[in-house]
């Protein structure tokens, strides 16, 4: 009895001392380590307008509609897309006839869109969604082929507008993963600012 006695105070000691460090004391660590070292990062890499009101994330895409605006990737994250709390992609695979599908009707809506023609070549991340379905950023091609629309619309140069497309471009990360991306939503606010639609 006495045994089992001290088996139970050890143990009991353990999940108290186990408890504080990985309950307490470690989240309290890496939190601290974060506002202090990556602040913007551990914060939700926000986005902030001219006035300081949050616009977005820098890393969460959201959906542009309007004519006048950069539209991002097509998103498959909860039910009507763009949905941060349902994170996911389509699940079909390259032999879905439902992807396939999706795809043609993603490509004659993008070529109506931006008045392309049947031959122009559309890239991917125009017409499929991220793994994600969140992704903020889209391919220069596809930025190219809609700032004929936007400049229309907001009565800008494409020259100018081609300039926006550069600043708003995102690096690969440490220089080699990924590829490089322009963030929609930095473009869009940038555009708002600059040349606001009449």
């Amino acid at each position: 009895m006495r045994n089992f006695i001290h088996e139970l105070k050890t143990s009991l000691f353990l999940t108290l001392v186990l408890g504080v460090i990985c309950c307490a004391a470690y989240p309290l660590l890496v939190y601290a380590a974060g506002q202090l070292l990556f602040p913007r990062q551990a914060n939700g890499s926000l986005f902030l307008d001219e006035k300081g009101t949050v616009r977005g994330s820098y890393l969460i895409a959201q959906q542009f509609s309007g004519d006048g605006y950069f539209h991002a990737r097509a998103s498959a994250a909860g039910a009507d897309g763009y949905d941060a709390a349902a994170s996911s992609g389509s699940n079909l695979g390259p032999t879905s006839l439902k992807l396939r599908d999706q795809i043609a009707q993603r490509i004659a809506q993008y070529r109506e869109r931006n008045d392309l023609p049947d031959g122009q070549v559309i890239p991917a991340d125009a017409v499929t969604t991220s793994g994600s379905g969140l992704d903020p950023h889209i391919s220069a091609a596809n930025a190219r082929l809609q700032a004929p629309r936007v400049a229309r619309i907001r009565g800008v140069n494409l020259e100018a507008l081609d300039t926006m497309i550069l600043q708003c471009m995102d690096a690969r990360a440490a220089g080699l993963f990924g590829e490089e991306g322009v963030n929609v939503l930095k473009l869009n606010v940038l555009l708002d600012q600059t040349c606001p639609v009449p």
